[in-house]
């Protein structure tokens, strides 16, 4: 599943990450790296952009780049 089909308020965890290079570069920076745990925590009225929660602090995302982004839900 990708990371921008996940529902709002479900946790999962990210299992790829892709794209090429430099986004693929800025999204690994970003702190979105395999086995991190992710919600999202909000979705813009039109759908772009969302934000998400990880590692202890909110980042926001537009949904093309959240597309790049394969995870794994689990329970809370």
């Amino acid at each position: 599943m990708l990371l921008n089909q996940l529902s709002k308020g479900k946790p999962a965890v990210i299992t790829k990450v892709g794209g090429n290079g430099a986004l693929r570069g800025r999204l690994l920076d970003m702190g979105l790296i395999p086995k991190t745990k992710v919600t999202i925590r909000h979705i813009a009225p039109l759908g772009d952009p969302i934000e998400i929660r990880l590692r202890g602090y909110t980042l926001t995302l537009r949904r093309e780049d959240a597309e790049k982004i394969e995870v794994e839900p689990v329970e809370a």
